[in-house]
């Protein structure tokens, strides 16, 4: 998991220095980091980065606290101090001595301009709760597996960053290049404010890269951030299948809010034992509640799923604790230990990661360790065009790496797949959007805009359950509910035998079909960086297949079409049989109920005006006694005080 924040000027980058690089504690006044750093126990910060070559720095130093301070909070060289003493030394003017230590265009420039400097980017990485539950409450081994595959997983982030998505820009964006690599400090912290267990790495990102003739200038952080979610499956799918391979462990999906994506947890670590170690959620939901009640009475309407995440970082600051003392490692150990034991008892800790490797060794034997790409591409194009319409390359190359994530089970894959994925999404079942035009530049590829043309799924309702209302189903849904079928159609189209002039034909289509989809055929199979998990391994969908599946896509966008592919209680489902004629005898009588009021509001007015309208039955014509009673100057009150 991975959350991205910005590092500014003036108090934010000191909440960097005195806050995220002594573990997220409150560093005591004039004590120093380093001092600070070994009383507490806490590991110190190191450099990463290919960029490291330019500031005379190494991979994996100590950030110090001056270099921190210089770096992150004045973009300047983290050895500025004795370069502008030597040039001042030479003679140079104070000025130009201290311009000659600037990484790039001066903070003070930027602040002239009424502008706010972006010093950089935070990178948090966190694994799911129960792999931090493992790592906690596991053995030494288990523990440094979970931590080393956790760096590995930030180094193979950094590196595709690095690789593929950073890039530098000058001439107000009109020119770009992309940097030798990235200027990153590193921090790794072991728990959370509550101080419950909590593994995570802190990368400031530095906001400057070098180009080829040496001069510095800003990133495109809007790429980067562009790119976040993407990184962040990147994370999460490298570090659980390292430590799945690694411990014989397997996952299983969990769902935190309803209706959207669950995560993947690890099979076999109690629900009890998250929770234990979540003790910010139940305070972040009841936060949460009254938010949206206040949005609701301001709007007039419930929050939609862009509204809901934005509530939800709001809810988040709101209950978010003050910083705690920092504790060394070990202590932090034995008293998490103590507090599991306590509450959930020693069988459950000591036999955890044994029920987990039980748990994992029925999921393994059921889940075969292939990935068919061909149902893999047009499941994540279908999920990534119901959730957005119009999309990226990141976006599905994201949504690639969450199916390998969900249909793998923590089993390894082949390198580079969710990449081959993500092409053939895009090459087989999209259409471009984005169209260059003459005279201006070229778009990058994972600048242009794709969309597909499968039918737009309808919306359909889930009932409320513990006295909650009612609630629209989530794109994420649809999008679920119609890929899985599409899946299920290619399937069958597969193990199918097509009927040529009454003779069943043979399953495989031949070699070369003429289908402007067709994959390289003539490329060995060894050389294809995938594997398939159907019988038939080069088998590919003839043109009537696909258009098959296409129609069975077709009926599944239609609600009650959705209500047989259900993925939850089928009673909580608005749309099933028995709710639809509930609900349409339910609105029939409530229009008669209507309609009797609305008559006898009239009735009753018409009345009043002295005036009765049309021939009134046996029971308006007592309901006119009756009110006629009710009034004054009839019956036995007329004429009362007064004597004829």
């Amino acid at each position: 998991m991975l959350s991205v924040a910005k590092v500014q000027r003036r108090n934010a980058w000191r909440y960097f220095v005195r806050g995220v690089a002594f573990g997220d504690g409150r560093r005591p006044a004039g004590q120093s980091l380093k001092d600070a750093q070994e009383e507490a126990g806490l590991p110190p910060g190191v450099w990463w980065g290919r960029g490291l070559a330019g500031l005379g720095l190494a991979g994996g130093s100590v950030v110090g606290e001056r270099e921190l301070e210089l770096v992150f909070g004045e973009l300047r060289h983290p050895d500025a101090d004795r370069i502008e003493r030597e040039l001042l030394a030479g003679g140079d003017d104070p000025a130009a001595a201290r311009l000659a230590t600037v990484l790039g265009q001066p903070v003070e420039d930027i602040e002239k301009r009424d502008q706010i400097p972006l010093l950089g980017l935070e990178f948090v990485f966190r694994p799911q709760a129960s792999l931090v539950v493992l790592w906690a409450l596991g053995d030494d081994r288990t523990r440094a597996v979970i931590e080393q595959a956790h760096a590995r997983a930030v180094a193979r982030v950094l590196e595709w960053l690095e690789d593929e998505v950073a890039e530098i820009r000058w001439s107000s964006g009109r020119k770009r290049a992309k940097p030798p690599g990235l200027v990153v400090a590193a921090f790794r912290h072991f728990d959370n404010r509550d101080g419950f267990p909590l593994l995570h790495h802190h990368l400031l990102l530095l906001n400057r890269a070098q180009r080829s003739d040496g001069a510095w200038y800003a990133l495109d952080t809007v790429r980067l951030y562009q790119h976040a979610v993407a990184a962040g499956t990147l994370y999460t799918l490298t570090m659980t299948t390292e430590v799945c391979e690694e411990l014989g462990l397997a996952t299983v999906p969990r769902e935190v809010t309803p209706g959207l994506r669950p995560v993947m947890e690890i099979a076999g670590v109690p629900a009890e034992l998250i929770e234990w170690k979540s003790t910010r959620r139940q305070r972040i939901e009841d936060a949460l509640e009254t938010i949206t009640d206040q949005y609701v009475k301001e709007h007039g309407r419930l929050p939609d799923e862009r509204a809901r995440h934005g509530l939800g970082w709001w809810a988040a600051q709101d209950t978010r604790p003050d910083k705690k003392t920092p504790r060394p490692l070990a202590q932090l150990l034995a008293w998490w230990r103590a507090s599991a034991i306590l509450n959930f008892g020693q069988q459950m800790i000591a036999g955890l990661l044994e029920r987990c490797r039980t748990a994992a060794a029925v999921i393994r034997a059921r889940v075969r360790p292939l990935v068919d790409t061909a149902l893999a591409a047009i499941d994540v194009a279908a999920v990534v065009y119901t959730v957005r319409n119009a999309f990226a390359r990141r976006h599905v190359l994201a949504e690639a790496r969450r199916h390998l994530l969900e249909t793998l089970r923590g089993r390894a894959f082949p390198p580079r797949v969710d990449d081959y994925i993500a092409d053939q999404a895009l090459a087989r079942h999209s259409r471009q959007l984005t169209v260059p035009r003459e005279g201006r530049r070229t778009p990058a590829p994972d600048q242009i805009t794709y969309t597909a043309d499968f039918p737009w799924p309808d919306r359909w309702f889930i009932a409320g359950t513990d006295g909650r209302p009612p609630r629209s189903a989530t794109r994420y849904e649809r999008a679920q509910v119609a890929g899985l079928a599409l899946q299920n159609a290619i399937r069958t189209a597969r193990t199918t035998l097509p009927v040529r002039d009454g003779a069943p034909a043979a399953t495989t289509p031949p070699p070369h079909t003429g289908d402007r989809h067709h994959h390289d055929d003539d490329r060995a199979a060894a050389d294809r960086p995938h594997a398939v998990d159907h019988p038939g391994r080069d088998t590919l969908l003839t043109p009537a297949q696909r258009a098959a599946a296409m129609h069975t896509h077709l009926q599944v966008t239609m609600p009650e079409v959705y209500a047989e592919g259900r993925t939850t209680d089928p009673e909580t489902w608005v749309t099933t049989p028995a709710r639809l004629a509930f609900l349409a005898k339910l609105a029939a009588d409530t229009e008669a109920r209507r309609r009797v009021l609305a008559d006898a509001d009239a009735r009753r007015s018409a009345l009043a005006d002295g005036e009765l309208p049309g021939p009134a039955g046996p029971v308006d014509r007592r309901r006119q006694e009756h009110e006629q009673h009710q009034q004054p100057g009839h019956g036995q009150d007329q004429g009362r005080g007064v004597q004829p």
